[in-house]
């Protein structure tokens, strides 16, 4: 089919440090294009600062101005624009195939098996040498021993597609063994077999639980903690507003909300798995804590949303994404103190990136070990989740049974992965 051409990316670097980078992206349309640039943007840990996305159905243009995050790894513009040129639709083909929904081949699943002794903050290091090495992590299983050694399992799959070189994963097994030091035991690395699809799941949770985790409106507790600073009272909101009069073809968008790390990719997520296509669209500076977007959008079908029912369907979702885009509590399993977090699948499977990498960074800043680890898939009435379960050590600074003290855990996690 081809590939696309290299001018489809460009990435224009700021003139001096601290400027923005510019990406342009020129190349055929496809529904969920944007969904698709702003996760690869997310996942190299980029924060999406202003953007203009223009198409006629046929042909699309994106700028996008971003800059990286304080504390991020260091970014790879070279393989950025590589991995944004992946989610292309190639030149070469026609529009009409070009529509066609197309299910991308998947990667290889390899197991990544290291054993060594434990110590505070080691999953976080370990993550952050698999997202540098952009190897993205798609189940773990990490077990300590009573002992204080550590045995993890990570499955995961190349964004480079090049695992199954010898090269590759030696240099896979020699960044880790420099994190771990003499901590190190054994390293393996191998492609996956059936023992993938048997932690493709979790464990089961108690109906207590899952009611607590997935329901759609915000506890009292996140609502606290959602306030913008500890000396502000007001909330953080979401406004979205419909309007049909300002275009014969196009239903406008416009949507008002607090700022948050990956709230553009939470919203072209949300309008990808809505069938909802973009003809127009601009993403406004933060103001204050807060953005402002407009976006004239069709239906699949081309016509604009004027049945009510709709609207006001696509308005909570777009509220819900927007406001509680993650989950995250803790809760008593037996005996032992679990961290839960849960975040929603994309239609097309794919979960949000850097979960894991947020999760266990804000674990180590506060000091907590994690016992174990495990990421799996939970699906309820309406959407499938991905859902990590952390059991935390108890030998820590903090009373794990103490209220307060989890509210405060929770608090810190959540404002780790929205960027706060």
């Amino acid at each position: 089919m081809g590939v696309p051409s290299d001018d489809a990316v460009v990435i224009q670097k700021g003139k001096v440090s601290g400027d923005p980078h510019v990406i342009t992206v020129n190349c055929p349309d496809k529904t969920g294009l944007g969904c698709d640039i702003c996760r690869i943007i997310l996942e190299f840990g980029l924060y999406i600062a202003k953007g203009d996305i223009s198409t006629d159905g046929r042909w699309c243009y994106i700028v996008l101005w971003v800059v990286p995050r304080s504390g991020s790894i260091i970014v790879r513009w070279s393989n950025l624009k590589n991995r944004l040129l992946s989610a292309c639709p190639s030149c070469l083909v026609s529009f009409y195939l070009a529509q066609q929904p197309t299910c991308p081949p998947s990667s290889p699943v390899y197991l990544l098996k290291f054993f060594c002794l434990d110590r505070k903050g080691l999953l976080h290091d370990v993550t952050q040498v698999l997202c540098e090495l952009e190897l993205t992590i798609q189940r773990v299983k990490v077990t300590t021993t009573p002992d204080g050694r550590v045995l993890d399992l990570f499955f995961i799959t190349d964004n480079m597609e090049l695992l199954h070189t010898k090269q590759r994963q030696d240099e896979t097994c020699e960044q880790l063994h420099a994190v771990l030091g003499e901590l190190g035991i054994s390293c393996e690395l191998q492609l996956a077999g059936p023992e993938y699809e048997y932690n493709h799941g979790v464990s089961s949770l108690s109906p207590v639980v899952a009611e607590e985790l997935f329901r759609s409106e915000l506890s009292q507790k996140e609502t606290r903690s959602q306030a913008l600073s500890p000396d502000m009272t007001k909330l953080k909101k979401a406004n979205v507003i419909i309007d049909n009069s300002l275009s014969p073809a196009h239903t406008l968008l416009q949507i008002h909300c607090v700022n948050h790390k990956g709230l553009l990719y939470d919203i072209m997520r949300t309008l990808k798995d809505c069938n909802m296509q973009i003809a127009y669209g601009r993403f406004s500076p933060n103001s204050r804590g807060y953005r402002d977007l407009d976006l004239f959008i069709q239906q699949k079908d081309g016509k604009k949303i004027v049945d009510p029912d709709k609207q006001s369907a696509l308005c909570s979702r777009l509220k819900e994404e927007m406001l509680h885009p993650l989950r995250a509590i803790i809760t008593d399993r037996g005996p032992d103190t679990e961290l839960l977090v849960a975040n929603p699948v994309e239609l097309c499977g794919k979960g949000r990136p850097r979960v894991f990498y947020d999760v266990t960074l804000a674990l180590k800043v506060l000091g907590i070990c994690i016992f174990s680890a495990e990421i799996g898939r939970y699906s309820t009435a309406d959407r499938e989740w991905e859902l990590y379960r952390f059991l935390l050590d108890e030998k820590c600074r903090f009373q794990l049974s103490n209220m307060v003290a989890r509210e405060h855990i929770v608090d810190r996690v959540r404002r780790a992965l929205m960027g706060w």
